[in-house]
């Protein structure tokens, strides 16, 4: 909004005038006549002085700073809140506006400061998620060209120490690739009429060696309906894939990882539940970050690429959902999330 100078102009020059008036009201020689001309002069004197120096030294540079910051609005700045109007007090919006400006980007300044401690963190975490498995492949190569290699026993283990790290590594690249993709979204989701039931079946068959390593039991809970959804069959295969291999490297040996549906009008809800470490309440919120863990140390003992959550989180989100977790430590962790009943599944 830009000031106009006449009017504050004509509210100064009408205060002059009637001051000046009363002032020569008090001699007794000055007639009715004298104050209407006074009157008259001192207003009109007042008004043009007062005009020009607002509109010279005032105003002019005033409506330059409005216009620029409805410049600086309809480019950049459309988090500002509209400031009510305040014709006889200009320098009080520019105040405002200049407050709400630099609360703007100080809200800025912050979210860059969060990524930039975030992306440090990343770097840090994933150099040394790369460095583990290079680091101990190379031990076990120079070892072999030492001289190791002449060994057959020696040169059979170490090879295949070697293979496993190299293995891990480029487990990790491909979790680092997948989590890139889908959240550059170069990766689409392909929605079709997903049986979870069947789905989660083939995920648990897949897992079985693993599980029997640890003794684990793996149960499917069937249910009457078939939980039918709209998803991608790939994508939430990876999500039950990572849920379930979580939940078995974190189950106490001899224990038991159970898959179960809750089915609604709308949605259907899949659990996977463990009885094994559980989590603490403060790592509860973290959980589906990169590379988090509860415990670094007993984590990398178990294997993993720490990149498995924060996948089943990303792959959710673009199934309109999210995943979320209830634990109790010492007593095992149940995670969960929702997706949209298929049309096909709603009439069973």
């Amino acid at each position: 909004m830009v000031y106009s100078s006449r009017v504050l102009a004509f509210i100064l020059a009408l205060c002059i005038s009637v001051i000046t008036t009363l002032f020569l009201t008090l001699f007794e020689t000055v007639n009715a006549t004298v104050l209407m001309v006074t009157f008259v002069i001192s207003f009109s004197v007042s008004y043009i002085l007062s005009f020009a120096l607002l509109e010279l030294l005032i105003f002019r540079e005033i409506n330059k700073i409005y216009k620029l910051m409805d410049k600086l609005k309809k480019k950049e700045l459309h988090g500002l809140s509209k400031q009510k109007p305040n014709t006889l007090n200009p320098l009080e919006k520019i105040n405002e506006e200049i407050f709400s400006f630099a609360e703007l980007k100080q809200k800025e300044i912050d979210e860059l400061r969060k990524l930039e401690a975030f992306r440090k963190e990343f770097i840090a975490d994933i150099s040394h998620e790369l460095k583990t498995p290079i680091f101990a492949a190379q031990g076990f190569v120079h070892t072999l060209l030492d001289g190791a290699v002449n060994d057959k026993a020696v040169r059979g283990k170490f090879l295949k120490k070697a293979a496993r790290s190299l293995d891990g590594l480029d487990a990790l690249v491909q979790d680092l690739l997948t989590l890139s993709h889908i959240e550059t979204r170069q990766i689409k989701m392909h929605f079709e009429t997903v049986d979870l039931h069947e789905l989660t079946q083939e995920v648990l068959e897949q897992l079985e060696d693993k599980a029997e390593e640890r003794k684990i039991t793996l149960t499917l809970h069937g249910s009457k309906n078939k939980p039918l959804v709209d998803a991608d069959w790939q994508r939430i295969t990876q999500v039950m894939t990572n849920l379930v291999s979580n939940a078995i490297k974190h189950s106490s040996e001899g224990g038991e990882v159970s898959v179960s549906f809750d089915i609604g009008k709308k949605n259907i809800t899949t659990h996977v539940r463990d009885h094994g470490e559980g989590i603490a309440e403060e790592h509860l919120a973290r959980i589906f970050e990169r590379f988090y863990r509860v415990d670094k140390s007993r984590s990398r003992e178990k294997g993993g690429t720490g990149l498995g959550l924060a996948i089943v989180k990303h792959i959710l989100e673009h199934h309109s959902s999210k995943p979320e977790v209830e634990s109790v430590v010492g007593k095992g962790s149940t995670f969960s999330f929702k997706l949209q009943r298929a049309k096909d599944g709603e009439d069973q």
